[in-house]
């Protein structure tokens, strides 16, 4: 039997690209380093309230399950991922009692920041620091409101320590993830590894030269800086293509002119025809990303992305396509100097390439495995 990899997470309210990456692995795994996935998953949208926050106080529910899983698939690793609020420091434990070695994925900042991004209030913000969540409970970062804020506070100030403990290593995407994670206090001590997320397809070159649009791709919500998107694009005299879903989908499309087309969100399968479509794509974010797949997918199919020179955008992103977060007039030079350029698209090709092709990203995996 082949040697098993067994991939825990707990799924968020709203799908997003933390879900791709966990499927993307899963498929790395099998293809490249040659051993079975198994994936163990938990659901924010089947859990109750009461029942998250009883899972964020204590640590974990049913860690048993976990164990059962390793011992049942002779599980060699765990690679966790999104922990919070069922599974826990918990589920952690249980996988090493059982045997199997443990790898936490940092694909956020949860580890000290409750809502995972460091953004609040319209503005980035690093005022909670290690196990202190006081601010974070001060200003109310959680939509759920002030109880749902302090309850995120608790967890995280309770179980931090003992959550990093119960790691073996950890995965961050970015080396930005890493020195932020590290200057707000997260205890990772010499245990993390840089690996970016893999990439299953390329494009064989970029036809970005035919392309009649300007793509954004993502969650709409204010941190993603879709407003900018949408500014910039009709200052460049730019068709944009906005597909996603979010909280602010229904002000951004009242604000939004006749040049703007919103699909909703959509399949794997309709994404990529809407890439194969445009002419570049638009990752304004207007906080530190850690790395974005929406930047990731769209070099990988031949993009040129402009991209605000944020957290590990900055590391992945040609410079050609930077701008600073949130300055519109430079975002829409950024398009207009970018758009229907196919050497920018394979400048893109290129760098998605070496960093995320499959080969590339299993030779990183198997010294954190190891």
């Amino acid at each position: 039997m082949a040697p098993v990899i067994l991939l825990l997470h707990n799924r968020y309210r709203l799908p997003g690209g933390e879900e791709r990456a966990v499927e993307d692995l899963a498929w790395l795994i099998r293809t490249e380093l040659g051993e079975e996935a198994e994936v163990l998953e938990r659901d924010s949208a089947a859990l109750r309230r009461g029942r998250a926050a009883l899972g964020l106080l204590r640590g974990g529910l049913d860690p048993d399950e976990v164990a059962a899983a390793v011992r049942r698939t002779g599980a060699r690793v765990v690679h966790a991922h999104n922990v919070q609020p069922s599974l826990g420091w918990r589920a952690l434990a249980a996988a090493r009692d059982a045997g199997a070695r443990v790898v936490l994925h940092l694909h956020n900042y949860r580890l000290v920041c409750a809502v995972g991004t460091c953004f609040t209030h319209g503005e980035d913000c690093t005022r909670c620091h290690g196990r202190n969540t006081l601010p974070g409970v001060r200003l109310g970062c959680r939509d759920g409101g002030p109880v749902e804020a302090a309850v995120y506070g608790a967890g995280l100030a309770l179980w931090q320590r003992r959550l990093a403990r119960a790691a073996d290593a950890f995965v961050v995407p970015s080396a930005f993830a890493l020195r932020r994670l590290e200057s707000l206090g997260a205890p990772l001590g010499e245990r993390a590894h840089v690996v970016a997320s893999v990439q299953r397809t390329f494009a064989d070159r970029s036809r970005a030269g035919t392309g009649e649009y300007a793509l954004y791709a993502g969650r709409l919500t204010a941190e993603k800086g879709v407003a900018d998107a949408i500014a910039a694009c009709a200052a460049a005299g730019v068709p944009l293509v906005v597909a996603g879903d979010g909280p602010d989908a229904a002000a951004l499309r009242a604000a939004a002119g006749a040049g703007v087309r919103f699909t909703g969100r959509v399949d794997a399968e309709e994404l990529a025809r809407l890439r194969a479509g445009a002419a570049l794509a638009l990752v304004p974010s207007r906080y530190a990303e850690i790395l974005p797949l929406a930047a990731l997918e769209a070099m990988a199919a031949g993009l040129p992305v402009v991209a605000a020179r944020a957290g590990g955008l900055a590391e992945l992103v040609p410079p050609a396509g930077l701008h600073p977060p949130g300055d519109v007039p430079a975002m829409a030079g950024r398009i207009r100097a970018l758009w229907r350029d196919p050497a920018a698209g394979e400048a893109a090709l290129a760098v998605a390439r070496e960093r995320t092709a499959p080969a590339a990203v299993a030779a990183r995996l198997r010294a954190v495995y190891s």
